[in-house]
């Protein structure tokens, strides 16, 4: 066990680090501005004669046991500074209103100092709230962290589920990262097995490769999270933390797009988990993103950069914001001729006709993307 000392420069450099991430992610160009094969390079079969009136269309489903408004999860971001705890709060509040989950950055910062719970702790702000995700990062099991410890945090704040992150890339450029991701896979099956919530395992915005989830599939997780590349990256936040003209400052931005595109690694993570959860998230940014995401396999879907900055700015920003994505998901659902999510998930997806790279997508998905109108 380490010294009071110790742990409480830990929380002071966990805390830091958590309203440096913010400040980055709110004013730093950190998305991946490559070719990401992304969401643009689709839409749905449109019908100028749906049949159905708009009020038809219903968004409602249920994820892990919980009954949500839409199809929508406001994705991991932040906790463990006051700073933090106040943008937690308020999107807290939104997801509340809104009937939608919620996921909380990760607990690492109130495992080393309890006092920093407060500012994960969101069901105290938003007790209706439908569901409301705890976050450890897997290498943690490599640094002491057990499961009686997430079992603690994740009773804390009264979480329905956990969120299991995985982030070697911005673990090896962070300043400070942990780099020890040895035989995590048991690690995890353990955690999964014994924690009493389901688990799903997640990346920060490199993507589940067919090697990862290969590796994940045997494990007794509730599903995954593909956090691919197209939005935030990581590598890049690290990137912008690391000292002037150091190794890491530029290897992280020379690696902000390694890593697997989020559309590609929603269908491969489809494929795998068979019947478990799927969660598509990385560079989601509009309605039609959401519904091409479920359209190719995706249960829900989870967006946090444009949520953070609404939300930093205030809690009506966000919430405009997240109803405006909820109405944009439903007129797309009518213009397709389309009641609900289960009719949503066996539309045609049409790839662009003249796009010779979407080729190797369209054998994924076995005639469920046809190459234009």
């Amino acid at each position: 066990m380490a010294s009071p000392d110790t742990m409480a420069g830990e929380s002071e450099i966990v805390s830091t680090r958590k309203d440096q991430h913010l400040d980055v992610v709110a004013k730093k160009d950190v998305a991946f501005g490559g070719l990401a094969l992304g969401f643009d390079r689709f839409t749905l079969e449109y019908d100028a004669l749906p049949e159905i009136d708009l009020d038809e269309v219903d968004l409602g489903t249920t994820l892990l046991g919980k009954k949500l408004a839409a199809p929508l999860v406001i994705g991991a971001m932040t906790g463990g500074s006051p700073r933090a705890g106040r943008v937690n709060e308020r999107l807290a509040r939104v997801a509340a209103k809104v009937g939608v989950g919620l996921a909380l950055g990760s607990q690492r910062a109130m495992i080393v100092d309890p006092s920093l719970a407060s500012t994960f702790d969101v069901k105290v702000h938003a007790p209706d709230i439908p569901l409301v995700f705890g976050n450890v990062g897997a290498v943690q099991l490599n640094y002491g962290v057990d499961v009686e410890a997430v079992r603690e945090a994740i009773a804390r704040v009264s979480a329905d589920a956990l969120n299991v992150h995985l982030n070697p890339l911005q673990e090896a450029v962070q300043p400070e990262g942990d780099t020890r991701f040895g035989s995590l896979a048991p690690k995890i099956d353990q955690l999964a097995r014994a924690i009493g919530v389901p688990v799903v395992v997640k990346e920060c915005g490199a993507g589940l490769s067919r090697r990862t989830l290969r590796k994940l599939a045997p494990l007794a997780i509730a599903g995954v999270e593909v956090a691919g590349v197209g939005g935030t990256s990581w590598s890049k936040v690290e990137s912008h933390r690391a000292p002037e003209g150091s190794a890491q400052q530029t290897i992280g931005m020379r690696l902000g797009g390694h890593g697997v595109p989020t559309v590609d690694a929603t269908v491969l993570a489809r494929d795998a988990m068979r019947e478990r959860v799927v969660i598509a998230s990385g560079g989601v940014r509009t309605g039609m993103d959401v519904a091409i995401a479920l359209a190719l396999g995706a249960d829900a879907v989870a967006l946090a950069a444009p949520l953070l900055i609404a939300a930093e700015e205030s809690e009506a920003k966000a919430e405009a914001f997240l109803r405006t994505l909820v109405q944009e998901l439903r007129v797309i659902l009518f213009t397709c001729g389309l009641r609900n999510l289960v009719e949503l998930s066996r539309a045609t997806v049409i790839a662009a006709s003249d796009d010779p790279l979407v080729t190797a997508r369209e054998a994924h998905v076995a005639g469920r993307i046809q190459r234009g109108w």
